[in-house]
C-alpha cells in the first residue's frame, strides 16, 4: 500500500475518475479502448491494432512499430428503473411504540443510473525488432448511483461512487516470430464514497427505548412523529482513498498469418481504504442523542479494505482471406475476493457498516468479426455474454444492482492518413430483469422490487503512429 496526498492526484482524479458507471460485470468498466468496442471486445488478447495493447495484452506491442499513440473516450449511459415490490421498515427501531406489523417505507421509485464519461489512453514505443514498451492510464473499476433523496431505498443506499485510476507501464519481448511475452506493473488509486439516508424517527425511537426512558419517547413523538419521512432524514458519509500495487502479463503465439492465440492475465489489487465518515444528523434528532451520551454518531476516521479481483483472458483470432477475421474471447474475473463491505473506526475498530456481498467468480464469452470494406475503412461486430457476480437477490444491493447482461456491438475504423485513423463504436447492453429483496444488516429495512436496466455506450478513439 503506497499513501499519497489526495491533492498529488486531483488533477488526473478530475479527468479519469468522474462519476463513473459499471457496465460489466459487478463493477468494473470494460470499455478501455475504442477499438474494440466495435466487436464486444472479442478477441481481445490477439487483435493487435493500437497502442491499447498496453492494457490487453502487453506481447502484443512487439507486433508494433515505431510510437502509437491510442486516445480514446466513452459515454456510458445506463437507464435503471424501479419498482417497488413491498419495501418495509423495521419494526424493531421503533421502541416498541407502535404495532410490531411490518410498516411499508415510503418514498417514490427511482432511476439510480446516471450517465458518465470514461477516458483512457496509451502509447508504445519499439526498441529494434524485439524490444517495445509501453504506458496506459485508464479507469478499471467505478461505480456510480446516485437517488433521489425522497427514494423508497435510502435507507439501503442513498449514493455510491468507486473511482479508480490505474498507470500501467509494460515492456514486452518477442522471442522469435512465434512466441511474444510481455509483462507491466500496475499503480492503482481508488477512491469510495458511500452515502445512506437515517430514519431520524426510527432513530430517536430506538434510542430512547434502550434507555427506557419515558421522556425521551414522548420527546421522539413530539419531535420526530413520522416515521421513513425524508424531510426529516438524517445522512451517512463514509469516503476513502487509497494507492496499491498490481501487475499484468500476456503470451501472444502467432500459429501462422492466419490464427493467433492470446493469454492474458490481471492481478488482484488490494486496497487498504483509509477515510472518514461523517454525519449529519436533522435538528429533531440531535438532541435526543447529546442526553444520552450516545457517540454512535460521531465524526471519525474509518478504514476498511477493498479487494479488487484478478482476471485471466483466453483470445483467438482468424483471418478467413484477406479481408475477414473471426475473433473469441474467454475471460474469467475471481470476483470472489470481494465477500464483505466492512468499514471500521480506525481508532478502536468498532463497526460503522458490514454489508456481505458473497460475490462469486464469473465468465464472459465474446465472439466478433472485423471486415475489411476498403483501404480505408474496416467493419467491426460482435456479441458477448457477461455473468453476475452476484449469487442471490437477498444479497443484491441498490448500490450494486448487477445482473446478467448481453453485449451487442458494431464499430468501424477509419484511416486518415499513413499515420492516423479514427475508430467508431456502440454498444447496447442487454439486461436481465433483475429482483432484489434486501435486508440492510445495519438497520434491519428491507428494499423489495424489481430493476428493469439497459445501457448504452458509445466510443470513439483517435490513433496516431510516429
Amino acid at each position: 500500500m503506497i499513501k499519497l496526498p489526495a491533492r498529488h492526484l486531483l488533477a488526473v482524479s478530475i479527468t479519469f475518475a468522474l462519476s463513473t458507471t459499471a457496465h460489466a460485470a459487478g463493477f468494473a468498466l470494460g470499455s478501455q479502448a475504442g477499438s474494440g468496442h466495435g466487436n464486444a471486445f472479442a478477441g481481445a488478447a490477439v487483435t493487435i491494432e493500437d497502442a491499447s495493447a498496453v492494457w490487453f495484452n502487453p506481447a502484443g506491442m512487439t507486433e508494433l512499430t515505431g510510437n502509437n499513440l491510442s486516445v480514446a473516450g466513452h459515454v456510458i449511459a445506463p437507464k435503471a428503473k424501479f419498482t417497488d415490490k413491498g419495501s418495509w421498515v423495521n419494526p424493531a427501531l421503533t421502541g416498541g411504540n407502535i404495532d410490531l406489523a411490518i410498516e411499508t417505507l415510503t418514498g417514490r421509485n427511482d432511476d439510480g443510473g446516471n450517465p458518465a464519461p470514461i477516458p483512457n489512453a496509451y502509447i508504445t514505443r519499439s526498441f529494434g525488432e524485439q524490444l517495445s514498451a509501453g504506458i496506459g492510464i485508464n479507469v478499471p473499476f467505478g461505480l456510480g448511483t446516485k437517488y433521489e433523496e425522497d427514494w423508497i431505498g435510502r435507507y439501503n443506499a442513498l449514493e455510491s461512487a468507486i473511482q479508480t485510476i490505474n498507470i500501467n507501464p509494460s515492456i514486452a519481448y518477442k522471442l522469435n516470430d512465434q512466441w511474444s511475452v510481455g509483462a507491466g506493473a500496475n499503480v492503482q488509486y481508488m477512491h469510495v464514497e458511500l452515502q445512506s439516508a437515517i430514519d431520524s424517527s426510527a432513530t430517536c425511537r430506538s434510542i430512547a427505548a434502550a434507555a427506557n426512558n419515558g421522556d425521551l419517547l414522548a420527546q421522539c413523538l413530539a419531535r420526530l412523529p413520522t416515521l421513513s419521512n425524508a424531510a426529516t432524514d438524517s445522512k451517512a458519509t463514509i469516503s476513502g482513498s487509497d494507492v496499491s500495487l498490481g501487475f499484468n502479463a500476456g503470451v501472444l503465439y502467432k500459429h501462422d498469418d492466419k490464427t493467433r492465440l492470446g493469454l492474458s492475465y490481471r492481478s488482484k489489487i488490494d486496497h487498504n481504504l483509509e477515510g472518514d465518515v461523517k454525519y449529519d444528523i436533522n435538528a429533531g434528532l440531535q438532541p435526543i442523542i447529546a442526553a444520552t451520551g450516545l457517540t454512535r454518531f460521531n465524526n471519525a476516521d474509518v478504514v476498511a479494505e477493498a479487494n479488487l479481483p484478478s482476471t485471466v483472458s483466453m483470445s483467438v483470432g482468424h483471418k478467413l482471406n484477406d479481408r475477414t477475421e473471426l475473433l473469441a474471447d474467454f475471460s474469467r474475473t475471481n470476483w470472489s475476493s470481494f465477500q464483505s463491505l466492512t468499514v471500521k473506526k480506525a481508532d478502536d475498530g468498532s463497526l460503522v457498516t458490514d454489508v456481505p456481498q458473497k460475490w462469486k467468480d464469473v465468465n464472459r464469452f465474446a465472439v466478433g468479426a472485423n471486415y475489411q470494406y476498403n483501404d480505408r475503412i474496416k467493419l467491426r461486430g460482435g456479441v458477448a455474454v457477461d455473468k453476475t457476480p452476484v449469487p442471490s437477490v437477498k444479497l443484491r444491493t441498490p448500490r450494486t444492482p448487477d445482473t446478467d447482461r448481453t453485449w451487442l456491438s458494431v464499430g468501424g475504423n477509419y484511416t486518415l492518413n499513413k499515420t492516423m485513423s479514427i475508430d467508431l463504436g456502440y454498444t447496447h447492453i442487454f439486461m436481465d430483469e433483475t429482483p432484489i429483496d434486501n435486508t440492510s444488516t445495519d438497520n434491519g429495512y428491507a428494499i423489495r422490487g424489481v430493476y428493469d436496466s439497459s445501457a448504452d455506450i458509445i466510443s470513439a478513439q483517435f490513433n496516431m503512429s510516429f
